[in-house]
C-alpha cells in the first residue's frame, strides 16, 4: 500500500487484512506518517512491514538528486526501514544509484491503478487479478483518492487469492 497513513483508510485496510489472515507492505508518506502517528503505529502493531515512499511525494525526476536525497532522508528519520518505493516509479538514473546503496529498491509486478477515478471498481479488479501469481507484488493505495476503488478491490482480490490458494505476505527482501 503507497501513500498513507491516511485516518479512517488505514484503519479499514488493516480490518480487511485481519479479516483475511493477510499481510501487507505500506510504503508510507514520512509526512502522513508524522501527522497521523496513530494510524502509522497501528500499521506496526498489527505485524505489518513498513517502507519508505518519500516525505512529500515528490516527482524525483525533476529534482536533483540533493533535494530528492533530503527529502527521503526526512522520511528516513520517521520510518526507519530498509525498503523504498519512488513515487510514480520513476527516478533518475543517478537517483536510481544513491537510493539504491541505502535501500532495498520495491516496485511492483501488478499495478491495481485504484488511483484512477476514471476506473470503474470492477474494472480495476479485472486488471489486478488477471494473471495474478505467488509472488507477484500488487500496488494499491491507502489513500482517500483511490478509496472506491481501493475499497472494492482489497476484499475482492483477498477472496480470489485465497480461492486460489494464494497469500498475502509481507515483502520479505
Amino acid at each position: 500500500f503507497d501513500d498513507g497513513p491516511t485516518p479512517g483508510v488505514t484503519e479499514w485496510i488493516l480490518s480487511i487484512l485481519e479479516r483475511y489472515d493477510a499481510k501487507a507492505t505500506f510504503l508510507v508518506l514520512g509526512k502522513h506518517a508524522e501527522l497521523y502517528p496513530d494510524p502509522y503505529q497501528k500499521i506496526i502493531e498489527a505485524g505489518h512491514k513498513i517502507g519508505n515512499h518519500t516525505y512529500s511525494h515528490q516527482k524525483g525526476w525533476v529534482m536533483s538528486l540533493e533535494r530528492y536525497l533530503e527529502d527521503i532522508d526526512c522520511a528516513d528519520d520517521i520510518v526507519r526501514s530498509d525498503l523504498f518505493r519512488p513515487p510514480y516509479a520513476r527516478v533518475t538514473p543517478s537517483q536510481m544509484r544513491a537510493v539504491a546503496k541505502r535501500f532495498k529498491i520495491v516496485m511492483w509486478s501488478i499495478v491495481s491503478r485504484d488511483y484512477n477515478r476514471k476506473l470503474s471498481p470492477k474494472k480495476c479488479l479485472r486488471g489486478t487479478i488477471r494473471g495474478l501469481k505467488g509472488g507477484d507484488i500488487v500496488s494499491l493505495h491507502d489513500s482517500a483518492k483511490s478509496f472506491r476503488n481501493t475499497s472494492y478491490v482489497l476484499p475482492a482480490s483477498l477472496r480470489y487469492a485465497r480461492e486460489n490458494g494464494l497469500e498475502c505476505k509481507i515483502l520479505e527482501l
